[in-house]
């Protein structure tokens, strides 16, 4: 059974900051590789930044050198710190374990001034 809480989106002013933390319950989750998602209307729901049960982390090329994804596995969490945002940084973003279809509820990240 897997749970994935998402929390830390709000609203933010171009050029600020946002961390984005997801508290998981899922089994061995060190050895899991998890992900950050986001979502727009209308647009499908895209891979942000990745990060592999070894620490090794891949991100998007639009959010490399601004955004960086973390995890601690003492407390099951993954962070994704967000730097520089932009409008276009605007949407619901979700964490995933990487080869189970569970999607949590998301947290709303609006970047406008």
């Amino acid at each position: 059974q897997v749970q994935l809480v998402e929390s830390g989106g709000g609203l933010v002013q171009p050029g600020g900051s946002l961390r984005l933390s997801c508290a998981a319950s899922v089994s061995n989750f060190s050895f899991r590789h998890m992900a950050w998602y986001r979502q727009t209307p209308g647009k499908q729901r895209e891979l942000v930044a990745a990060i592999r049960n070894d620490g090794t982390r891949d991100e998007i090329d639009s959010v490399k050198g601004r955004f960086t994804i973390s995890r601690d596995n003492t407390k099951k969490t993954v962070h994704l710190q967000m730097n520089s945002v932009t409008p276009e940084d605007t949407a619901v973003y979700y964490c995933k374990v990487e080869g189970i279809d569970y999607w949590g509820q998301g947290t709303q990240v609006t970047v406008s001034s």
